[in-house]
This record gives C-alpha cells, sequence and structure tokens, in this order.
C-alpha cells in the first residue's frame, strides 16, 4: 500500500482559470505555440529536457501517420523552472506561462503512479485542459505498461486538442454479447486472453477468469491480457501501446457495442469521426510528403514577475463612486495579491498618460504602501487606452524586455481609436488583463485579453456585489508559487438600513491562515467593524483609510482555525467585506477554487456552461456545496447551485469539476461569474479521474503470459480522509452574451440530454435508473419520458422513432437532478437467454422541445443453470439412479483392482475439506513443453476410446468425480510435481487430482448424463470398464489429446509400456 502524497505542485497550476487560453494555433498543418512546463519540484534534469525534444519529435511522426498526414508538431516551448539554473540559451517566455501551458512534467504520485492523463470536462468534441505527464514516461521507463512516449502523447493529444474519449473501460472491462463475455475494446480485431492476476506476500500468480453464477459475467478482477503481436492498426484511443496500432477507430472498425466513454459521451460515434467534425480537420488537407517536417523547440525559464497597473481617470469616472471603488480594489491588489519579489510600477490615463511610477520590486510594506500613495484622486477628461498601453511599454522596457510582462488595464469608457494599437499590443509579448468597469466601457476591450492570453474580467456599478474586489482578487500570478498565492475566503456585500448590522461567519481550515486579511469598504460612513476569532476573542483595531471609504485587519502570525465571525453595525448604506489568506504550511497545498465559463462569447439560445474545481493540490475535493453567482450586465444576480453527478452538464461523476448549465438570460452585454465553495461532513478528498492512457497488465508474448508490475495501490483511507469545513470565494471572470430578444424570451431550451442512464435485468423485468433533466437543460421539470428499446443497436440511434417504445404512461419526471428509476416487464418482446437489448431515452418539455438522445445503454439476459429438484421424482428416476450409484461402485472397485493387480497406485491429494464421493473436483492436469498443446477442447462426453490411447479424462472425471475436464494447463507450481518431455510417446503417464473445498460446484452426476459409447459407437457399460482398466495401468488416452507430456500433481504413475 502506497501513501498518497497530497501534491504540493509547486505552481499555481489554475486548472479552469484563465482556460480556454491556450497559445495553440494550426498553421499549415503544424501545431505551434505548444507550451510545455516542467514541474519545479522536479529536480534539474537536463537530459530530461532532451528527452522532451526526443518524445514530441517521435509523436510528430505518430501523429502525421495516425491523421493521414494532417498534422505534426511544428513548434513547441518547454518551460524551465526557476529553481533550475539560468543558462545563456534559455529565453524568457513572452505569453507562455504555467496557467496556460498544455502539458505538465510533473512527479508520479504516489511513485509509481506513471499514469498519464488529460484534464477533460467538456463535452464530446470539446477541447480539453490540459495534459500530465511523468519523467519515467517521458525516459520511456514505461514502454511495457503504456506504450512508446510518442504514441502516448498522441493518444492525450486528441483528447485535448479534438475532444474524444477513451475506448476502454477500468470499470467495467467486458461486457455481454449474444451470451459471450467480451472485452471493452476497440476494433474487436484486437487478440489477447483473459485471465485473474492476484498478488499477496510478494508473490503472483495467475488463474482462469470465473464467471458469476447469478449474472453470467465475468468477475471484476478478471483482466483482458493483449497479445504482443497484433496485425490490427487501431485504435489509438484504446491501446497504443500496440505495436502494430497506428490508427484511431473509424467508421468501418469501430466497436459500437462496446460500454465505454466514447460511445456514451459521442453517440456511439468512432474516434476518427469525431476528429473529422473538428475546426482543425476543416481547416486542413493532407500533405504529400512521406515524413513531417521537424519540429521547431525553444527553451525559455520563467523570470520575476514585471507588472504595470493602467488606470482609468477619466472624467466618467466619477460617476456611480467608480474612482473610490478603483482605489479600493487597487489597494487590496497592491498590499494583498502581488507577491513578493514582483516588479511593479503604475500608469494611469485620460485623454493622455501620467506615469506615476516607474518599476520597485516588492520587497516589504514599504514599496507597497508607497504604490498606493500614487493611486489616483481626481478624475477628468477623456479616454486614450492606447496611451495608457503605450506608456505602461515605456515604463516595463526601462528595466526589462516586455515580453513575458503583465499589464493589469482598468477602464470605463470607449475609445474609438483602441484598435490602433493593437499591432504594437501583438508585437510587445506582454499579457494584457482587461477590467472593464461599468456598462459602457469599450466593446473592443477583450480583444486585448484574448489576443494575448490574459485574463478578461468586468465589474457593474452595483457595489454590494463586490465585483472590481473579486476582479482584481483573480489576478495572482500564474507562475507563482501556490503556497505563495492569496486565496479568496469569503466576499460578500449588503445594502442597510440605519442601525442594521452585516453579521456573518467565515471559516479559516487549517490549508490556510498565514497573512490573512479582512478588508471592509462602505460608500457613506464608517461602520463599527468587530472581528472575532474561534476563542471568542474579538479584534476591532482595524487600519483605516477614510479618503477611500476602507479599513483592513491584519491578522499577526497564523490565523487560528475554526469559524471566525464578522458583525458590522452601520448607517444606510451598502457595504462589502472581503477576506483573503495563505497557504499556513509551505509543504502543504491549500484546498483552492477555480472557475470558468465554457465560453468567452456565446448567442442565443447557445446554453453556457459553468465549472468550478475544487481540489487540494493534486486531489479533486468532492462532497462540497459549490454555488454560482452570475452577475448581468444590468446587475441582476442568478444564482445556480453546481453538481459534480456526472450527468447534465457535469462530464464525471466526482471528479472535483462542478458544473452546470446556464440560461437565465437577462439582457445583451457583459456578465461576471464567481463561485462559492463550501466544505462540510460530506467533503473529502478522493482519487484523480484519469482520462488517458490504459495501463496494460501484462503481454502473451510466443504463447507465455509475461505480467507488468502491480499498479501501486493507494491508501484509500488518506484519500477518502473527510477533510475540515472550508470556505473559499473565486471570480470567473466575464463573459458576453448576445442576441438576447429585447422583451419576452421564448422557450427555446429543450431538457439536457441523459448522459448517465443505466440498466440491469432481474428476471423477466428491465430496471433503468438515470438522473432527472430539466424543462430547460438541467433546470426545472420536464414533461414526459420517451423510452424505446431494440436489439439493434444503431436501430435507436439512427431510426429511434420507429424503434419499440416502453410504455411510461405511469413514469413522471421528476425535479431535475434528482434520481429516476423505472422497472417494466418489456410487452411483445421476446428476451431468450444470452438476448442483448439497447436502450435509450428522450425527455421532452412543455414546449415540445426534446432533449437530444441519452447515452445507450445495454443489457444482457443471463439464465442460470438450475440443479434438478427431487421433489415429485419418478420410481423410475429413483432406481435408475440407484443403478447409476451402483455403477459408480462397480467402477471404483473394477479400477482399484486393475491397479493392484498392475501394482501401480493411483493416488489422490485432497487439499481441501471435500473428500465424499461424489463431491464436484478441479482436477490438476497438466502439461508442459514448448511444443505442448495450451488447450485441449475436445474432452467431452460421447468421444470414443481407442486401445493404446491414454486415459480420457471424461471418463475417469465425470464417473468417478463428477468433473468437466480441466481446460486450461498451467506450469509445474508444487515441488512434488514431475514433468515427462513431449517426445516419451505414450510411455509415461503422470495422473494427480486434488479437490478444493471452496469449488463444489455438483453432486455425482445423474443417470441422465449421456451415455458413453466404445469405438465401435455401442452404448454400455462394461466396454468402459474394460477401457478403464486397460486405461489406468497401460496409459492410453483420448483420441483429441494424444499429445504426450502430461503431468500431475501428487505423483500418481501408471508406468507400463505398450498396449
Amino acid at each position: 500500500m502506497v501513501s498518497f502524497k497530497i501534491s504540493v505542485l509547486t505552481l499555481t497550476l489554475c486548472l479552469l482559470q484563465g482556460a480556454g487560453t491556450s497559445l495553440i494555433k494550426l498553421n499549415t498543418n503544424g501545431y505551434e505555440d505548444v507550451v510545455i512546463a516542467i514541474d519545479p519540484d522536479l529536480p534539474e534534469d537536463e537530459n530530461l529536457i532532451q528527452e522532451i525534444k526526443n518524445m514530441v519529435s517521435e509523436a510528430s511522426n505518430y501523429l502525421y501517420e495516425a491523421t493521414e498526414k494532417r498534422f505534426y508538431f511544428k513548434g513547441v516551448s518547454i518551460l524551465i523552472p526557476t529553481t533550475w539554473q539560468t543558462k545563456p540559451n534559455y529565453e524568457k517566455p513572452k505569453l507562455e506561462t504555467y496557467k496556460n501551458a498544455d502539458i505538465i512534467i510533473e512527479a508520479a504520485n504516489p511513485p509509481g503512479n506513471d499514469v498519464p492523463r488529460t484534464d477533460q470536462f467538456g463535452q464530446c468534441g470539446e477541447k480539453g485542459e490540459r495534459i500530465h505527464l511523468t519523467p519515467d514516461i517521458i525516459l520511456g521507463k514505461k514502454v511495457d505498461e503504456y506504450g512508446p512516449r510518442g504514441k502516448i502523447l498522441v493518444h492525450e493529444w486528441a483528447h485535448l486538442r479534438w475532444g474524444v474519449f477513451d475506448e476502454y473501460n477500468e470499470e467495467e472491462r467486458f461486457y455481454q454479447s449474444e451470451g459471450r463475455n467480451v472485452p471493452v475494446k476497440c476494433s474487436e480485431a484486437i487478440t489477447g486472453t483473459n485471465r485473474v492476476h492476484t498478488c499477496s506476500g510478494g508473490s503472483c500468480s495467475l488463474r482462469s477468469c470465473r464467471i458469476d453464477p447469478k449474472t453470467g459475467k465475468l468477475n471484476k478482477d478478471c483482466l483482458f491480457i493483449p497479445d504482443k503481436v497484433q496485425n490490427e492498426k487501431s485504435s489509438i484511443m484504446f491501446m497504443q501501446s500496440i505495436e502494430s496500432v497506428v490508427e484511431f477507430c473509424t467508421e468501418k472498425n469501430h466497436n459500437r457495442d462496446a460500454p465505454n466513454a466514447q460511445n456514451q459521451k459521442c453517440n456511439l460515434r468512432s474516434t476518427w469521426e469525431v476528429i473529422q467534425d473538428s475546426e482543425d480537420y476543416k481547416a486542413s488537407t493532407p500533405m504529400t510528403e512521406a515524413e513531417p517536417p521537424s519540429t521547431n523547440f525553444s527553451l525559455k525559464q520563467i523570470r520575476e514577475r514585471t507588472l504595470c497597473l493602467v488606470l482609468d481617470k477619466s472624467g466618467s469616472m466619477l460617476n456611480e463612486d467608480r474612482l473610490n471603488r478603483l482605489n479600493q480594489a487597487s489597494k487590496l491588489f497592491l498590499l494583498q495579491i502581488i507577491e513578493k519579489g514582483s516588479w511593479v510600477g503604475m500608469v494611469t490615463f485620460d485623454g493622455s498618460a501620467y506615469v506615476q511610477s516607474e518599476l520597485v520590486q516588492i520587497q516589504s510594506d514599504a514599496e507597497r504602501n508607497t504604490l498606493i500613495t500614487k493611486l489616483p484622486t481626481g478624475a477628468s477628461g477623456g479616454t486614450s487606452i492606447c496611451s495608457g498601453l503605450r506608456s505602461a511599454f515605456t515604463v516595463i522596457g526601462k528595466n526589462f524586455s516586455t515580453d513575458g510582462s503583465e499589464i493589469v488595464l482598468l477602464t470605463d469608457g470607449e475609445d474609438t481609436t483602441i484598435s490602433t494599437c493593437f499591432d504594437q499590443v501583438k508585437q510587445s509579448g506582454a499579457i494584457i488583463h482587461t477590467v472593464a468597469l461599468g456598462p459602457s466601457a469599450d466593446k473592443d476591450l477583450e480583444k486585448l485579453s484574448e489576443m494575448t492570453g490574459g485574463v478578461q474580467t468586468a465589474a457593474t456599478d452595483n457595489a454590494q456585489n463586490n465585483g472590481l474586489i473579486d476582479a482584481f482578487s483573480t489576478l495572482s500570478s500564474g507562475n507563482g508559487m501556490i503556497t505563495q498565492r492569496s486565496i479568496q475566503l469569503a466576499s460578500e456585500g449588503a445594502t442597510l438600513k440605519d442601525g442594521e448590522w452585516m453579521n456573518g461567519t467565515v471559516i479559516v481550515d487549517s490549508t490556510v491562515g498565514n497573512d490573512t486579511l479582512f478588508l471592509v469598504t462602505w460608500t457613506a460612513q464608517q461602520p463599527q467593524m468587530f472581528i472575532s476569532d474561534p476563542s471568542g476573542k474579538t479584534y476591532n483595531n482595524f487600519l483605516v483609510d477614510t479618503n477611500s471609504k476602507m479599513a483592513y485587519l491584519q491578522i499577526p502570525d497564523t490565523a487560528k482555525d475554526g469559524i471566525w465571525t464578522y458583525n458590522l453595525k452601520s448607517s444606510a448604506q451598502t457595504l462589502t467585506l472581503t477576506v483573503t489568506s495563505r497557504a499556513a504550511n509551505s509543504n502543504v497545498p491549500p484546498i483552492t477554487v477555480d472557475s470558468k465559463m465554457n465560453k468567452a462569447n456565446n448567442t442565443f439560445p447557445n446554453p453556457m456552461i459553468v465549472y468550478a474545481q475544487v481540489r487540494q493540490g493534486s486531489l479533486p475535493v468532492i462532497g462540497a456545496t459549490v454555488t454560482a453567482l452570475i452577475e448581468s450586465a444590468d446587475g441582476r444576480t442568478e444564482t445556480l447551485e453546481l453538481l459534480d453527478n456526472g450527468a447534465g452538464a457535469d462530464a464525471y461523476k466526482n471528479d472535483g469539476v462542478y458544473s452546470r448549465y446556464f440560461t437565465a438570460y437577462k439582457t445583451n452585454g457583459r456578465y461576471t461569474l464567481k463561485v462559492r465553495a463550501l466544505g462540510g461532513a460530506n467533503t473529502q478528498r478522493s482519487r484523480p479521474l484519469v482520462n488517458g492512457a490504459l495501463y496494460v497488465p501484462g503481454w502473451v508474448e510466443n504463447g507465455e503470459i509475461k505480467m507488468n508490475p502491480p499498479k501501486p495501490e493507494i491508501s484509500e483511507d488518506e484519500i477518502q480522509a473527510n477533510i475540515q469545513s472550508f470556505s473559499r470565494t473565486a471570480s470567473g471572470g466575464s463573459f458576453i452574451l448576445s442576441n438576447i430578444p429585447a422583451n419576452s424570451i421564448p422557450d427555446m431550451f429543450p431538457p439536457s440530454q441523459i448522459t448517465d442512464l443505466e440498466a440491469n435485468i432481474e428476471d423477466d423485468h428491465i430496471n433503468l435508473t438515470w438522473t432527472a433533466p430539466g424543462d430547460n437543460y438541467d433546470v426545472g421539470q420536464a414533461q414526459q419520458y420517451i423510452i424505446k428499446m431494440s436489439k439493434e443497436i444503431l436501430k435507436l440511434r439512427e431510426d429511434f422513432d420507429t424503434a419499440l417504445q416502453v410504455n411510461t404512461t405511469d413514469l413522471i419526471p421528476k425535479d431535475a437532478n434528482y434520481k429516476e428509476v423505472f422497472v417494466f416487464k418489456p410487452e411483445n418482446f421476446t428476451i431468450e437467454n444470452g438476448t442483448t437489448i439497447f436502450l435509450a431515452i428522450k425527455a421532452a418539455d412543455k414546449a415540445n422541445l426534446t432533449s437530444p438522445l441519452s447515452n445507450i445503454a445495454q443489457v444482457s439476459r443471463f439464465i442460470p443453470s438450475e440443479p434438478s429438484s427431487s421433489v415429485g421424482t419418478s420410481v423410475s428416476t429413483i432406481v435408475l439412479s440407484v443403478v447409476g450409484a451402483v455403477a459408480a461402485l462397480a467402477i471404483i472397485i473394477t479400477v482399484t483392482l486393475c491397479v493392484l493387480k498392475k501394482k501401480q497406485r493411483l493416488k489422490l491429494v485432497n487439499k481441501g475439506n471435500a473428500d465424499s464421493l461424489g463431491t464436484k473436483v478441479r482436477p490438476d492436469l497438466f502439461y508442459e513443453g514448448n511444443s505442448c498443446p495450451q488447450t485441449c477442447e475436445n474432452r467431452k462426453l460421447g468421444m470414443q476410446i481407442t486401445t493404446g490411447e491414454r486415459l480420457p479424462q471424461t471418463i475417469l472425471k465425470t464417473f468417478l468425480w463428477g468433473v468437466e475436464p480441466s481446460r486450461r494447463p498451467r506450469p509445474a507450481r508444487h515441488k512434488n510435481e514431475r514433468s515427462v518431455d513431449c517426445n516419451m510417446g505414450t510411455a509415461s503417464t503422470y495422473l494427480g487430482l486434488h479437490s478444493r473445498a471452496t469449488e463444489m460446484r455438483a453432486p455425482l452426476p445423474s443417470p441422465s448424463r449421456p451415455t458413453l459409447t466404445t469405438s465401435d459407437g455401442s452404448p454400455g457399460l462394461l466396454p468402459v470398464l474394460s477401457a478403464l482398466c486397460r486405461t489406468l495401468p497401460w496409459g492410453v488416452s483420448p483420441e483429441k489429446c494424444k499429445e504426450p507430456g502430461w503431468r500431475s500433481r501428487g505423483g500418481a504413475r501408471g508406468g507400463a509400456r505398450g498396449t
């Protein structure tokens, strides 16, 4: 059992915040500006850099072949940690940051858990977030487990760039088809064997898979072990580790029946069909060269953060108290958000630009306070955004290159000349974060952040929502240490009447507490302010800035963990409270929340999706209460509870990503997102969800199974231990909606797609479960369900309307996000043993809008064999049973006499408690030798007996012990086992049997068992007895199992030669 380290992942890898800002571009078939970042926790290793280059070059060739010469890797930047030694060939990054890195190279967690994975939170065809690889993958040390590193990267790239999914299923490795248990794979031409691999006490063993007698399914511990040598070329999304696999599954060879994520999320489409629908594919044409051009690599090392504030002080900033709110938010940023060691300058602008401060390095509070004094105190004039930007480039350029520098641009006004500096912005290499204040901020403002990879935020004039402070709180470094990152614990606001109190609580958990700050703002008069810690100690020694109408309280040392309370008594005005903190321990990552919308721009009636990710280091945090607050341009706020239930907008259950559709459109313009997360009694860490390359348990090579080391077992107790209560607030930036009708908004939102339909069968009833959709996607209540079933899976996808409909008259939909359970008995539909049935659902709302087709569930009927009943048995049956028992006894006596006569001994090894005649036991008959057969498939009742052959095992085992023949020989494991060379003919037979109490399956066969026949085909017992008598001493064998070399456990031997 391996302890799972809660990875600090030193840098602020905000998986969601700023996601979608990937710099990747497709330029004439080549992917440029791919960013690979090395985690600073990794020890310096120059060889790792070279191996990253080798991996990408190998992947480029694989990608070129797999996509029919359409794509390759053209330009890649590798980010070198600041903790590594600086070298002359390391450039300064431009727009590349850890926040927008596409691939992260990080340590395995726990050690040995090198599974490649891709963060993928969207729907089919939507881009993923980020790829994670370990040094051992890069260095080629995991080829047996995951395959060549270049092919691994192509597998993950398909997740990241084209939004396809895996074609295996670790939770359900096999499915039933036409009465058979079939591995979940694509294509079906991939070959291999099924085995159970168990390890205990340092030793491991293989055994055959077992079937659950109730369901007919293979037990959960059964593994599919592929053949090392294959001819099949697909599919990369199933098992790219197979040498022959170099293609994606296509429409022609795709396995639509397999219950994997690709089929469930992509409507049974193959991965190649999804890729063909991508923007990349549509924008490209195949190349003609046999091989792709070489990849261009650049090495870039992160430097100190360099940032310039560019703040609007035009006349419109006097409206709605905007200038004062600018000062409040800027002061929080300078006091709490900007990291120590950063270089900060300041420029203000109206119709012209003014340098308020050249770059100064933040070393102490003195520099912070000096910068605060430079904030604007008056406002007048017009708005020239480009003047402010050009002045900022000059300020930065005096000390550093503008490459990789940052600019925070805040404005409330329009500038008709803003586009005149777009080219200069692109050439500068600077990252511009935009803050749009009020309803009239320039419509092209966001273009600046889009073209430079910056964060776009906005704030309305509704001070109660605290939007401007929230916007500045998001601007922590994209390369900063996570333990230095300012974390927002609370952001609240209220409009009070005279004498009213604003009361509440804030949870300071054990992962935070350093540098904790309470910030209070007001719009008219300073309120009375009281803060109490968990022990009841009260703090009221706020530092007050009456000009900016704000006060803050810095908690000394590390704040006590627990529930803090605040009490603010006020006159009639608006108050806000913001609480920030930092990690309490540099070795323990704090719980973080990052949020975003799925798009930065959208049009009605297309829905938006809200995402919020809650993590502690690399581990998802599940069971939290997560709420999204979405404020429209007119200041109205919509509240949504986000869910991690794997339904509706949520891609995966319990992955720490909480999601929900947003359709409450109010007006055209900018909207802002804020998320609150609360952890309580049911909150816990969880195992990271894996969307990535499949771990191969072993290989079948030259007929021999060679197992890989088992995956490290992770301590579930440590991962899933409940964590302390916590509170977090995070801004998800802003987004823009358009085309919304001015008057009433028509109902154009259907119920959401059902994505978690499951089915099972009990007797002749089918049980269905799914999560209820709503009237508008996942909000409200649907009107009805339409359930169809078919024996053909494509019938449901391509001709759903004409498929057999299930009677759902009594099925009334529940409110959205509740669990639905529906049990029915199929009518006019014959379900025989081994029949596979496919089912799908659509939901309809009051406007008769229907949801997309659900995932297609499947179920197979399995009727277990029933033992014969003794109730009502006829006299003739009883007589036959007695005769059978006597016959069996006669066989035993005859055999014994034969053995004694020839001085042979049949030694029975009984290792269990099943020592009674008639107990069904498992024989251990084994075969050895390179040329010996691995199985004997034709041992069955009715086989003929020929003098001179070896003992037909069916006769001995069926009549003496009532067992079926062993089909799976295995190597010797017992010290008493002896082997016989395959070339010794029939000279020696080693036969041994043993029983295990755990494998008792059936009583002695009944007399109704088919009669054995002799070589001339005539039935009868005496010829059988004669054959038995000849077999034991003289070594006859079944005609289909003549090959020599059988050996036994226990040493029973019949060594007579001749016939």
